[in-house]
C-alpha cells in the first residue's frame, strides 16, 4: 500500500541556524493545527466514511500529511543543528533540550508535548470533514504566522509550500463535503 520516496516534497536547505524560528516551526509539526495531527486524524477518519472516494481522498492526504513531518522534522532539525545547550535554553528550548536535545519531538510553540486529544473523529461524516476543513484554514493561518516570523527565505520558502498544500486540500475536502451533503448524509 505504501511507497516511500526518499524525496522531501520541497527541498530545505536552512543554511542559518535560528533557535527561536524553530521554536515555532515545531507547533506546525506538534501543535493544535500540526501536520502530525492532521496525518492521523485523516487517517482515522477514512475507516468510517461511506464509500471508496472518501476512504481514498483522506488516505491520500494523511499520506501527504506525514510528508510534511518529515518537512517540518528537516526544519526544526537544520535550524538547531550544533545549537549548545547554553543557546537552546536562551531561546526559550531548555525543556525540550533537557529531555530530547536537539532532536526532533513534536510539541506545541510552547513545549507541551503532541496529543491526539487535539483531534476528534465522531463517524459522522459531514461533521468529519467539517473539522477537516476548519483545520486545514487553522494550518494555513499557522503558515502565515510563521511566515511573518521570519526574513529567512530558506526558511520561509517551504513554509509557503506548506501553506498552498493546505488550501489544495481544504478544497478537495470541500469538494468532498458538498458530494456527501447532495447525497443525504
Amino acid at each position: 500500500m505504501f511507497r516511500y520516496v526518499k524525496k522531501l516534497n520541497y527541498p530545505i536547505n536552512i543554511k542559518k541556524k535560528d533557535l527561536r524560528i524553530a521554536k515555532y516551526i515545531n507547533t506546525a509539526l506538534g501543535g493544535p493545527a500540526g501536520e502530525l495531527g492532521a496525518s492521523l486524524r485523516y487517517w482515522m477518519q477514512k475507516y468510517t466514511m461511506p464509500d471508496e472516494i472518501g476512504r481514498s481522498l483522506l488516505n491520500d492526504i494523511a499520506c501527504e500529511e506525514l510528508g510534511h513531518v518529515e518537512m517540518l522534522g528537516t526544519m526544526f532539525h537544520q535550524l538547531t543543528k550544533g545549537a549548545s545547550a547554553k543557546e537552546m535554553m536562551e531561546a526559550g528550548l531548555g525543556s525540550h533540550y533537557a529531555d530530547h536535545g536537539v532532536g526532533v519531538y513534536p510539541t506545541d510553540a510552547s513545549g507541551n508535548p503532541f496529543s491526539a486529544s487535539s483531534f476528534a473523529v465522531t463517524s459522522d461524516v459531514l461533521a468529519d470533514i467539517s473539522e477537516d476543513m476548519a483545520a486545514e484554514q487553522k494550518a494555513r493561518a499557522s503558515y502565515e504566522n510563521l511566515i511573518n516570523l521570519t526574513d529567512d527565505e530558506d526558511v520561509i520558502g517551504p513554509l509557503l509550500f506548506l501553506r498552498q498544500r493546505e488550501i489544495v486540500h481544504f478544497n478537495r475536502f470541500k469538494e468532498l463535503f458538498e458530494y456527501y451533503k447532495k447525497k443525504g448524509y
